[in-house]
């Protein structure tokens, strides 16, 4: 007789955790929602890469927050594994202070995790001229920092693996980023130093890490190298420069920079990016659109009920609990997690296909009793839910709302900041194009204000 393993199914529901394909025990809890996404974004991406074969390719990704992106990116890295190439994935924010990040940063971040992987795979380097380079910026920092004292390898091969089985190239790369992440004082004279020579970083990064790589892995029959560098569409939207915000200046102006790198990259840019009038300059820049992940639908443009993407939140929600067992199968067990079909249904329509906050109520359900859920319990989780949301809404804010809701758009950034980034608002796509709703928690409230009133 099946069961539901609590344990397992509360650590199944962390809204935290992003799931690595590339891994057997993370495979059997994945959904695939591209048929209720307008377009397969992944397929895309992959079929980019795969299609341009030696040429080099950028690609941008983006989406809202919550939706899934991590996961479909792991998806990405586990395909195209599949197809022969070395992926390097990585999240920018280990190496980042992502309310403070210039080019320089994010070429550094590159750099470490690039030289990581590539030596993990047996992948010789003999950079010579970056690794002359950190030595004069580590010698600089030291002289102009008070007590900094930053020690990484002086002379010899930096592709040399030290006895602990880390090469100090990225052992030396992560002394210093770790150092000015940490630290503005750090950072701002790290920039004074790089900025000027981010032309000269980008060479020596292709001339001594990058095409060496490409060169030896297609000598082991290997396709090539594929950089995906995740979560830079965290950075703040805070201004840089005059009108400037930080996204338009990493993106836009110093766009160039970023796709110089000679290996196929995949960067995720701030959503922001979307509603920005600097869109076009950005397509411009990097000759691609960005690639958008939308909320799973739920509802289609009539309001109506998306069939296929409530059966396919139901089976997320019963993978979390019955991994092992077969769809058809796992809707007979309904009553081992709620009371009736209906009160699953209620949780997977109230999330409006954002799948953060499905696990975050079924979390919250797991943190009050046991399953099976009653209706009850599933309304006052919707409830507290609706509370928090509901605190940071003004009265001009509402209005808002009631537009987004008669005319399902969202125009400029200033809409953007209030309505998507506070979740507020989400995004659906199908196969003509998109669409806006407001967040079904904050709809509910809204009928309750209007009747009260």
């Amino acid at each position: 007789m099946v069961e539901v393993e609590l344990s397992q199914l509360f650590r199944a529901c962390n809204p935290n955790k992003t799931l690595d394909l590339t891994k057997a025990e993370d495979r059997q809890y994945y959904t695939d929602f591209a048929a209720v996404r307008g377009n397969n974004i992944i397929r895309e991406l992959q079929r980019t890469i795969v299609l341009s074969g030696d040429e080099p390719t950028c690609q941008l990704f983006t989406g809202h927050i919550g939706c899934g992106k991590s996961t479909e990116l792991s998806k990405l890295k586990a395909h195209l594994e599949q197809e022969g190439f070395h992926v390097v994935y990585f999240q920018s924010s280990q190496d980042l202070d992502l309310a403070d990040v210039d080019i320089s940063d994010i070429l550094l971040a590159i750099a470490r995790q690039v030289s990581q992987s590539l030596e993990d795979a047996g992948i010789k380097l003999q950079p010579n001229r970056f690794q002359q380079l950190l030595e004069d910026t580590v010698t600089l920092l030291n002289s102009d920092v008070t007590g900094l004292n930053i020690k990484i390898p002086k002379g010899g091969n930096w592709g040399l693996k030290t006895d602990k089985g880390k090469s100090t190239l990225s052992l030396g790369i992560a002394e210093i980023t770790t150092k000015a992440k940490n630290s503005t004082t750090i950072r701002s004279f790290l920039r004074q130093h790089l900025e000027p020579r981010v032309n000269n970083i980008l060479e020596a990064l292709n001339q001594e890490l990058i095409i060496p790589a490409q060169q030896q892995l297609q000598a082991q029959n290997q396709a090539g190298l594929v950089v995906i560098v995740d979560n830079l569409d965290r950075i703040d939207n805070r201004l840089r420069l005059g009108d400037t915000s930080q996204p338009e200046y990493l993106f836009v102006e110093r766009g160039e920079q970023l796709k110089k790198l000679q290996c196929h990259l995949v960067y995720t840019i701030p959503l922001v990016l979307n509603f920005s009038n600097e869109k076009e300059n950005l397509v411009n820049r990097f000759g691609v659109e960005p690639q958008l992940l939308p909320m799973v639908r739920v509802q289609e443009r009539d309001g109506s009920i998306c069939e296929q993407g409530l059966s396919l939140l139901r089976q997320m929600l019963l993978t979390r609990a019955f991994p092992q067992v077969e769809s058809q199968q796992r809707l007979s067990l309904i009553p081992k997690l709620f009371d009736s079909p209906a009160t699953l249904d209620r949780l997977c329509t109230i999330s409006g296909g954002h799948v953060r906050s499905l696990l975050i109520l079924l979390r919250k359900c797991l943190q009050m009793e046991d399953p099976p859920f009653s209706r009850q319990l599933v309304e006052k989780a919707i409830t507290q839910r609706r509370t928090e949301l509901t605190k940071a809404i003004t009265a001009d804010e509402w209005e808002l709302l009631r537009k987004v809701k008669q005319q399902q758009t969202v125009n400029g950034e200033d809409e953007y900041q209030i309505l998507l980034k506070s979740l507020f608002v989400f995004e659906y796509r199908d196969e003509v194009g998109g669409w806006f709703v407001v967040n079904p928690v904050l709809a509910e409230a809204e009928e309750e204000l209007r009747i009260k009133n």
